[in-house]
């Protein structure tokens, strides 16, 4: 159980453990973009719909393209998330600060690419351009090409149509 007390400070009483936490002025804390936050998330949870309705939850590393406002993230064809995908387009994506005192949420529709069958066709094409943004150049792109073929890489693309959070802290 959480009260807050006090004037001049908060006080927190949390299971009978009181805190002081000094009282920010709301124009003194800088305001919370939660597109940074996504841009900076390298780890997430994303929901997809599965067929009975409910949520489809799946732990991915996703790559926010700020410019674009699109989220992409490199999945296996056959996977249930992708699968929930092909039949119903719309997603959420949730990432949270290491801390965990903030989050994000994006909500969109995924259009997605692939897989592939020609380690030099525009599906894999699609995926050695993500890989680019993401993390840079690869030490050998042939192989990657070949494994992205191998294990049937899907690129999803979710076009960003709301995104929220907020910083607890």
């Amino acid at each position: 159980m959480t009260r807050w007390r006090g004037f001049g400070v908060i006080r927190r009483v949390e299971f009978g453990i009181g805190r002081l936490l000094p009282r920010v002025a709301p124009h003194m804390t800088p305001a919370f973009d939660p597109r940074t936050l996504l841009a900076e998330s390298r780890i997430g949870v994303l929901a997809t719909i599965k067929s009975n309705g409910l949520p489809q939850l799946s732990p991915i590393t996703p790559y926010y393209d700020r410019e674009s406002d699109v989220v992409y993230v490199s999945m296996t064809e056959g996977r249930a998330k992708t699968a929930n995908l092909r039949r119903d387009p719309r997603a959420a994506l949730e990432v949270t600060r290491a801390d965990g005192w903030a989050w994000a949420t994006a909500e969109g529709t995924v259009t997605l690419t692939g897989p592939g069958t020609d380690p030099n066709g525009p599906e894999v094409e699609a995926l050695v351009d993500y890989y680019r943004s993401a993390a840079g150049e690869h030490p050998d792109w042939a192989e990657y090409r070949s494994v992205m073929v191998s294990d049937r890489r899907v690129l999803m693309a979710l076009a960003v149509d709301r995104v929220y959070g907020e910083r607890l802290r």
